[in-house]
This record gives C-alpha cells, structure tokens and sequence, in this order.
C-alpha cells in the first residue's frame, strides 16, 4: 500500500513502534507509553489502521513446539515463455499451506518461498507431490534453516 500522503507525526511513529513488539497492548497503557492522553492516543491509532498503516494484528507461535521442525527457504524458477506459467504459479502457490511467505523476486530466481513442514520426509513429499507440480515450474533450490538468528522483522521507524 502506498502512503497516505499525510506526514507522520512523532506520536504516530511511537504508536507503531510499540504495537510492533506489543500488539495486544491496552490503549491505556499505550497512551502512557507514548506519552499522550487515552483519547487522542485511540483516534490516532484507528486513523493507523484506517489508513493501513496497521495491516492487523497477530500472535506469533513457536513452530518448534508446533511440531513444526523444517523452515526452508525455497528458490523457484519457472518457464519463461509463458507469462500465463508464471500467474497460474502464483495462483496456485497462494493455496499451499505449508508456503508461509512468497516473494516474486529479480535477479537469479523468479520466486522465493518461506516453507514450514514437520520433518524431512514432509518435505520431500511436499516437493514431489506438490511443488514440483505447479504450473510453470522449471527448478528449484532449497535451503534449510539451521537456526534463526533474527526473526522479528520490527521495521526500522525513524524517531528523529
């Protein structure tokens, strides 16, 4: 989404900056946190999410203790002759629930995927039965998460 045109304020930026580590916050407590009374604090929180500055809101799980144990990042390229491969690719990517991000990229792959599974033999079934079978796909290349360093991915808001 492209900006609103309007400038953020200072009290704007502190509102996201919170919600990004504390999203289940109260209003009064964030009102506290950012220093403004709990009214104004609420408006402009909702003016945020009007204008989609706040996307939603979200837990975030432990998909270790989910059972979860493989994370991959998976580098997909697909035929080049046909735009329609790479659509129907996207369309059909979206229904995958084991891909929990998809990035259309340049450079050397087309697509980056972020997939979940439970174990090794998951994936492979879910590369063979699946993957593989979607439309337009010519390879791929995967790469394991051995462990991640920095997962948060809180955007760097400029408080200055």
């Amino acid at each position: 989404m492209k900006p609103s045109g309007r400038r953020l304020t200072a009290a704007d930026l502190r509102i996201l900056q919170v919600l990004q580590r504390e999203g289940r916050i109260s209003n009064a407590d964030l009102a506290e946190r950012v220093g403004l009374s709990p009214s104004p604090c609420l408006r402009r929180l909702k003016q945020l999410e009007s204008e989609g500055y706040i996307e939603g809101y979200a837990a975030r799980l432990d998909r270790g203790r989910l059972g979860l144990d493989i994370e991959a990042f998976v580098r997909v390229n697909i035929e080049r002759h046909k735009d329609a491969d790479a659509d129907a690719f996207e369309r059909e990517v979206r229904r995958l629930p084991e891909v929990v991000g998809v990035w259309m990229m340049a450079g050397d792959m087309d697509f980056l995927l972020r997939v979940v599974v439970p174990d090794l033999e998951a994936y492979g079934r879910f590369t063979r039965d699946r993957l593989l079978r979607l439309p337009g796909v010519k390879d791929l290349h995967t790469s394991f998460v051995i462990e991640a360093v920095r997962d948060r991915g809180d955007l760097p808001l400029d408080l200055e």
